[in-house]
């Protein structure tokens, strides 16, 4: 990925009339310079069994190509045409709910044999006809997959193998997953039932646990069948999405990502988000981390809202803003979803670029400015490299766990993860995700724990070395409490963290009217109730940062530090405001020797930076409000790439509504060339 890209989904299909040539002209005049097609429209490249006629794809391809456009092409799989589930139902997933029925995307069994065997069909009849096209860049495997809930029979009898393979011994089973409460205990193999019913929450994770990996097969199989024809210079994605709340949220349930990610080249990602007088960019970086984090290197945006619904149609200067977002946070492209506004069926009012009437618009007109920026800046921008000290470490497995065992008030684990992200995020700590897995911990000076509810002993002990040999780890509540078999653990609570965190716990209640006084951390004005979830804490050897402020619980502490050898670990023993949950963050990057200029600065002022592939540090500000704002520039001198302008140290930096500046430092900026010469 050697230039940044701008691009958009495209249907020529789907068109109301004629305009290939119009729609090009548009694209190119908007510095759009690759689309992505073929994905959606598999009734279209096989109207009939065994019959294909993939014109549309070969007219595509050969106009975007002469007008310089590049293309990905997507294995249409993920849409089943009429045909083949009237020639053979069983294609369709069965899931709890029961058998599914024809109409909507995504409702296959993945693991259908003779699903299978017509998507591998469709795809080698279309990667094979397009590989050696010269307008093919890469390849997007299927569509934002999951596993779409599939639990039938043939499931089931997979998830069984499964379960002898990795336990051996029903007797294992049985004890590993405490099935002899009420009367679930398998004596055969014979007799081991459906899931679908079951209501013990160490099986039921399992067996999502199992269906994450249908998704991580599937995944690798389709990567596989398109290396067959792949071109050297050529690459495969796929485009992860998210938990999904109206936009993208949280940590996808269905979907270990880092897994899933592994056969890939490259990993992409589709992030949608508030928009409007909402936009906040917590979600753009979110999911940008959260991509950049999977295969530790750049990613594509292969989908984000251009207009959408009516409110997400971005005021002035937000799409700009919102392109740039993505890639202060290491994005090398930005595509929307997509082109142009479709005029029939599900999807009629997620507007594209252009609306209905095919027409230049505000939207579109400042898709031009991007596109313009993007072309000019590419050198300086694309392949930002992070290096950041923070990581927020999620897990499927504590996830699901945690949908079985829920908060009292419904809350999620998602909930949770947001609760402290959306806190760095707004005092500037740039992160990374990582997995309990993770055995590079010492490359961090702050860890960040959200909820691990379900997790092996080793993870817990890695934890606990990493604080003692100097480490930081901030552990929400909920962390440490059941194995990862969802078996809660025997000892006091937290369990093996308690030797770092110093502290232990047997009760926990719902708050009701349940304040914090300080101890050792000195609130200010700050929301002091709590709600959800309190865990009544005893010291042991930690100190006291906050306790509760109530009647009967005030003995106990709700937020703790403890020195455990070189380290700290901090413990965060209920659901506080997020304006608490900051302080306690706060203090935490302080002692990890993180704070700095940027953390002076705070939300709705966002600075997000890296370094390019000339090595040279490149900072973004952001300003998320409708008020202009300014902020002093701390470091090196350098320019200001989207203005030209020469910036020193010290120099106060004007900030417009939803704008954004872009400082690359060490160079002097030469009108003529548009480049950024280094000194």
């Amino acid at each position: 990925m050697s230039k940044l890209r701008y691009g958009v989904a495209y249907y020529d299909e789907y068109m109301p009339y004629e305009r290939l040539a119009e729609d090009i002209a548009m694209m190119k005049e908007a510095g759009i310079n690759v689309v992505r097609i073929a994905e959606s429209t598999w009734s279209t490249h096989e109207p009939q069994n065994g019959v294909f006629d993939f014109t549309s794809v070969d007219r595509v391809l050969d106009a975007m190509y002469a007008a310089g456009i590049e293309v990905i092409v997507g294995t249409p799989t993920y849409a089943v045409p009429t045909w083949l589930v009237k020639e053979h139902p069983d294609v369709l997933a069965v899931t709890p709910r029961g058998l599914g029925r024809y109409g909507a995307r995504q409702i296959m069994d993945i693991t259908n044999p003779v699903y299978l065997f017509h998507a591998e069909r469709i795809i080698r009849k279309l990667i094979g006809r397009v590989s050696k096209h010269p307008a093919v860049i890469g390849y997007q495997t299927d569509n934002e997959t999951k596993h779409y809930d599939t639990a039938g029979d043939n499931v089931q009898l997979q998830f069984v193998k499964y379960m002898r393979e990795k336990f051996g011994t029903l007797e294992n089973i049985n004890e590993c997953f405490g099935l002899d409460y009420w009367s679930n205990r398998i004596n055969s193999w014979e007799d081991f039932p459906s899931v679908v019913g079951t209501i013990n929450g160490s099986l039921g994770a399992e067996f999502a646990k199992f269906q994450r990996g249908l998704v991580n097969q599937f995944l690798a199989w389709q990567v596989a069948l398109v290396n067959e024809f792949k071109q050297p210079g050529q690459f495969v994605t796929q485009n992860f999405d998210f938990e999904w709340r109206g936009y993208s949220f949280g940590v996808q349930p269905s979907v270990d990502h880092f897994a899933a990610a592994e056969p890939f080249d490259i990993v992409g990602v589709d992030i949608y988000h508030p928009s409007q007088h909402e936009l906040t960019g917590t979600e753009i970086s979110f999911g940008g981390d959260m991509a950049r984090s999977l295969k530790r290197s750049n990613y594509l945006v292969l989908e984000t809202q251009a207009q959408a619904f009516p409110n997400w149609t971005p005021f002035p200067g937000q799409l700009r803003q919102q392109a740039f977002s993505h890639l202060a946070s290491g994005a090398n492209m930005v595509a929307y979803w997509h082109w142009h506004s479709i005029h029939n069926s599900f999807e009629t009012y997620w507007k594209g670029l252009l609306s209905h009437d095919f027409k230049p618009n505000p939207v579109y007109n400042e898709a031009m400015t991007i596109g313009r920026d993007f072309q000019a800046l590419s050198q300086q921008l694309v392949d930002l490299r992070k290096e950041n000290r923070v990581a927020v470490m999620v897990s499927n497995e504590a996830l699901t766990a945690m949908e079985w065992f829920k908060l009292p008030d419904g809350k999620t684990y998602n909930d949770v993860v947001r609760w402290l992200y959306d806190e760095l995020y707004r005092m500037n700590v740039e992160c990374d995700f990582i997995q309990p897995s993770f055995h590079n911990l010492s490359q961090y000076s702050l860890i960040v724990v959200p909820a691990l509810y379900a997790v092996e002993d080793v993870h817990l002990e890695q934890l606990n070395d990493y604080v003692h040999q100097g480490g930081h780890v901030v552990y929400s509540f909920k962390s440490g409490f059941a194995n990862e078999n969802v078996k809660v653990r025997s000892t006091q609570q937290p369990g093996i963290i308690s030797e770092a965190c110093g502290i232990g716990y047997s009760m926990f209640v719902t708050p009701h009217e349940v304040g914090l006084k300080s101890g050792s951390l000195d609130l200010g004005t700050e929301d002091r109730r709590i709600e959800t979830w309190m865990e009544l804490l005893t010291p042991t050897t930690a100190e006291v940062l906050l306790s509760y402020d109530h009647p009967h619980w005030g003995a106990y502490a709700a937020v703790t530090r403890n020195r455990y050898g070189q380290g700290t670990a901090t413990y965060m023993g209920c659901m506080t405001s997020p304006d608490v949950a900051g302080s306690v963050l706060k203090v935490a990057v302080q002692e990890a020797g993180l704070w700095d200029s940027n953390q002076e600065l705070a939300y709705p002022i966002i600075v997000k930076s890296g370094y390019n592939s000339d090595n040279k540090a490149v900072r973004y500000y952001f300003n998320y409000s409708e008020t202009a704002a300014s902020v002093v520039y701390a470091y090196g001198d350098g320019v200001e790439l989207l203005s030209g302008s020469a910036v020193k140290q010290a120099d106060s930096l004007v900030l417009e509504p939803w704008g954004v500046l872009i400082v690359l430092e060490g160079c002097f900026f030469d009108p003529n060339l548009l480049t950024c010469d280094v000194t």
